[in-house]
């Protein structure tokens, strides 16, 4: 064992890989301070680079930015108020209320320690794990594996949001559209729409950026102004040291609860963070103080969060099973370096496990002592509009996107899975299930292929099989009793209300949720659902029989769940659309900026969306505009230029 952890130690040292874990690091570092954004969009920005490295450089990459995702992101919700992720809610409470009082600088002491102390007790905790996973796994063959991966799907669609029919069906769309290109049992393309640019399907890059990273910048660029209206000033860290020093068993308790949380398939951060700051509630003897400046809710909520970064990949580097929606992400990747989570990468591959482990753990020291030296000048920049920041970033998303296949296919995508995922956010459709799907559809379709195969139907009766669905089938007959006994109580009294703490209400939408879901966008989402499912189940039939399984696993139950969604959101229907107006305008821009790309060429839509950006949204002086613009427009070209070499030339006018 410590043979290999030396090696990849050894490994990750190479000038070259640590470049690419702190360039991730930085990446990771911006994100988590940017609200709703955090590790996915993260992960997604960095995803078409990695492939121009080689395999231990892309995913140290990688690991290097969600590693610190949950350390910066802890700046934005103490300064600001707002939650770099929904993790960090309970630091925005706890940790803005005390800044409101001149005690920033202790929060953001506790929240970067305890966050330290999360990663690095993940990283151990997977250090000791490895040795005795190998056996483990060994017991699993394709049938089981086949169950592991859809229990991760169902805990994606039921644990995250509040509504499982809409869960479930995000998951049934996720799928549906992994399965677009090529079948994996039979020399079919599904779904194409007689498109060349589908015949390979839909890559990770488009659908990640798309369904998280352009759904976010709309909205923050539609609520226009700065990140912040007021200057905060942060100084004196020794008191935030003390308090550290103090909370540091709860700290180590919180952090066990994150790992667990992490093994959980799709539980991940939101769940392990507010049950972690129940626990300080409970510990603590006065909760007069909780939701008004209490540091032990802090130390409790940056122990967790971090704490499942690594853990969120073990049931993913086991079991293929990503345990969150930036492990989804990481799954892909492997797969697209020619790794195969389970028995062969435990057993061929331990050096790339202790690589991550050791990725994690570096990154964790080293992201909060950088968090510690640019938390004073960040505070002084509180007040910078947003759209200053959207410019380039959404730009960066362009040339991601158009890494996949260097054709305008990529960028029209890009936007319309983007306008997908506004849609599902607004209309309180998780997309982490979405994502899960999407990623698992592969690996699912050739477990299910294998183990039809080698034993028929007779391998639903195995035990371990049995074991597995048993992890679903017991939660679903839980949920049908208490649901029974509810209505039964509801005939006699008046429900009581909902409880304030539990899974159930720590569970929350990987998102940053509206205040109330817009119910014409759901019922819009749920029209369109409907049809997509009506019209994949009347092609499916003319596949091959192999070819029809994993569609089928989406739209059997995918139809059913959309038309109920459907008739139940008809009955509910309010015309609340002019609320996201401004957020529908910031959509069309982009999509227009798409169709200007396609006709003209990528110079001249891309000078005018910075120009929008920068003088209409961000509002800036024109000559300070056009400086920044100016150098906005040179990196979009070199990033072309440096990627590609080919950036797009238009179709009516070849320019490019």
């Amino acid at each position: 064992m410590f043979e290999h952890a030396f090696t990849a130690l050894d490994a990750l040292f190479d000038p070259m890989r640590l470049a690419a874990l702190f360039a991730g690091m930085f990446v990771g570092m911006v994100f988590g301070m940017l609200p709703g954004l955090g590790g996915v969009a993260a992960v997604s920005i960095l995803l078409p680079f990695i492939y121009y490295m080689d395999a231990y450089s892309g995913l140290a990459m990688l690991l290097g930015a969600v590693s610190v995702v949950y350390t910066s992101d802890t700046i934005t919700s103490v300064l600001i108020g707002a939650p770099g992720s929904p993790a960090s809610a309970p630091t925005a409470i706890e940790g803005h209320a005390l800044a409101k009082k001149g005690q920033a600088a202790r929060a953001l002491g506790v929240g970067f320690l305890a966050s330290m102390v999360g990663g690095l007790t993940g990283a151990a905790i997977l250090f000791v794990a490895i040795p005795v996973a190998g056996p483990i796994v060994l017991l699993l063959s394709t049938p089981e594996l086949f169950m592991f991966a859809l229990v991760g799907l169902f805990f994606a669609a039921s644990m995250i949001g509040k509504d499982l029919a809409k869960g479930l069906a995000a998951a049934c769309l996720g799928v549906l559209l992994g399965v677009v290109g090529p079948a994996q049992a039979a020399a079919d393309f599904r779904y194409t729409f007689d498109q060349v640019y589908l015949l390979d399907g839909f890559s990770l890059t488009i659908v990640a950026l798309g369904l998280f990273g352009v759904a976010e910048v709309i909205s923050m660029l539609a609520a226009g102004g700065g990140i912040s209206h007021e200057r905060v000033k942060v100084d004196h860290w020794g008191e935030g040291f003390r308090d550290f020093w103090r909370a540091r068993w709860l700290i180590l308790r919180a952090a066990v609860i994150g790992v667990f949380g992490g093994f959980v398939p799709a539980v991940g951060a939101s769940a392990s963070t507010w049950v972690a700051y129940g626990h300080a509630m409970r510990s603590t003897k006065d909760k007069s103080r909780f939701g008004r400046g209490e540091i032990r809710g802090i130390a409790a909520s940056e122990g967790a969060n971090n704490a499942t970064v690594i853990s969120d990949l073990v049931p993913t580097l086991l079991f293929s099973v990503p345990g969150g929606p930036a492990a989804a992400i990481f799954l892909g990747a492997l797969f697209s370096f020619g790794y195969y989570p389970g028995p062969r990468m435990i057993t061929q591959n331990p050096d790339l496990m202790f690589l991550i482990v050791w990725s994690v753990a570096l990154t964790s020291v080293v992201g909060a002592a950088l968090c510690f030296a640019i938390t004073p000048a960040l505070a002084r920049l509180t007040r910078i509009p947003f759209a200053i920041i959207a410019a380039p970033l959404i730009l960066i998303m362009v040339i991601g996107a158009y890494q996949s296949t260097s054709t305008m296919g990529d960028i029209f995508m890009l936007f319309v899975l983007g306008a997908l995922g506004w849609l599902m956010k607004h209309g309180g459709w998780p997309r982490a299930p979405a994502l899960v799907g999407f990623v698992l559809s592969g690996p699912m379709e050739q477990y299910f292929w294998l183990a039809n195969q080698i034993h028929g139907w007779s391998w639903l009766a195995r035990p371990g099989v049995l074991l597995i669905g048993s992890v679903i089938a017991i939660p679903v007959l839980l949920s049908v009793v208490r649901w029974l006994r509810a209505r039964r109580h509801a005939a006699v009294a008046a429900p009581a209300p909902a409880p304030a703490s539990g899974l159930a209400a720590v569970t929350e939408n990987e998102d940053i949720p509206v205040a109330t879901p817009s119910r014409g966008i759901s019922l819009v989402l749920a029209a369109l659902a409907a049809l997509m499912f009506s019209y994949a189940l009347l092609d499916m039939f003319s596949f091959n029989p192999s070819s029809r399984l994993m569609p089928a696993l989406a739209i059997v139950p995918g139809l059913p769940l959309a038309l109920y969604l459907l008739a139940r959101g008809v009955q509910d229907y309010d015309n609340d659309f002019a609320r996201d107006a401004n957020e529908l305008r910031v959509l069309v821009v982009l999509v227009a900026y798409a169709i200007a790309v396609w006709a003209i060429g990528v110079s001249l839509p891309t000078v005018g969306l910075i120009a929008w950006m920068l003088l209409v949204k961000a509002r800036m002086r024109l000559w300070t505009g056009l400086i920044y613009g100016a150098a906005v427009f040179v990196v979009v070209r070199l990033l072309f230029d440096l990627l590609r070499g080919d950036a797009p030339v238009g179709a009516l006018i070849p320019l490019s």
